[in-house]
C-alpha cells in the first residue's frame, strides 16, 4: 500500500482542490477519507495511506506533482488469444519508476489488452499531472494504428484508438514508438505477472 508522508491538512486541501470528496475517518485513529476511481485515501495524523487497484488516481493529486516530462512504457498479454489476458506499465522520469501497474483484464485478444494497457498508462500519466509524454510499446500494430500509419477494420479496435488519441491530446506534446521487448521488459513482466497470478 502507497502512503504519502504528508500532513493531513494539506492533503485534503490538495484533492478538495482538484474536486475530490472528502468524508470522515470510520475509527478514532481516521482523520478523513477520500475516494476517486479505484483508489481511496485514509488519513492519519502524519500520513495519507492510499489503497485500491488503481492508487495513481490519487496519489498525483496528493504528491502534489504537476507538470514535466516522463516515459511511458505499456504491454498487453494474452494467452489463447482470445484468452485469458492482462496489462503492464511503467511510467519512468529522470527520477526512476514514478508509478507502474500490472492486472489481469478477463478475457480478451492480444491486441485489445494492448491497447487498454495504453489506456491506463495514460491515464497514470495524465493524472500524475505530466505534460509530455514519450510512449514506448513492444505491438508494432498497436504504435501503427495510433500514428495513423495502419487503419484498421476491427470497430472494437477503432474505438480504442480513438480514446487513445483523446488521451494523447490531453498532453502539451507526445511522441510514440515502437521498441523491441528488451526495452519493455518491466511492462512485459508485470502484464506476465498479473496472467502468472491468476
Amino acid at each position: 500500500m502507497p502512503s504519502v508522508e504528508l500532513d493531513p491538512e494539506t492533503a485534503r486541501e490538495r484533492l478538495e482542490a482538484a474536486g475530490v470528496a472528502i468524508e470522515p475517518g470510520n475509527t478514532d485513529h481516521e482523520r478523513w477519507r477520500a475516494e476517486r476511481g479505484d483508489a481511496n485515501a485514509v488519513a492519519y495524523d502524519e500520513t495519507v495511506v492510499v489503497q485500491g487497484s488503481r492508487p495513481t488516481d490519487l496519489l498525483a493529486l496528493l504528491r502534489g506533482e504537476q507538470g514535466g516530462r516522463a516515459h511511458v512504457y505499456f504491454d498487453g498479454a494474452s494467452r489463447g488469444n482470445p484468452g485469458p489476458a492482462a496489462i503492464g506499465w511503467v511510467i519512468v522520469t529522470g527520477d526512476g519508476i514514478v508509478a507502474e501497474g500490472g492486472q489481469r483484464i478477463g478475457e480478451t485478444t492480444n491486441n485489445r489488452a494492448e491497447y487498454e494497457a495504453l489506456e491506463r498508462a495514460l491515464e497514470a500519466a495524465r493524472d500524475h499531472g505530466f505534460d509530455e509524454v514519450d510512449v514506448r510499446g513492444d505491438a508494432q500494430l498497436i504504435v501503427r494504428q495510433v500514428t495513423g500509419e495502419y487503419d484498421t477494420n476491427n470497430p472494437e479496435l477503432q474505438k480504442r484508438r480513438v480514446r487513445v488519441r483523446e488521451l494523447l491530446a490531453e498532453f502539451d506534446r507526445w511522441s510514440i514508438e515502437h521498441v523491441p521487448r528488451a526495452v519493455n521488459d518491466r511492462a512485459d513482466s508485470l502484464a506476465n505477472e498479473a496472467l502468472d497470478d491468476g
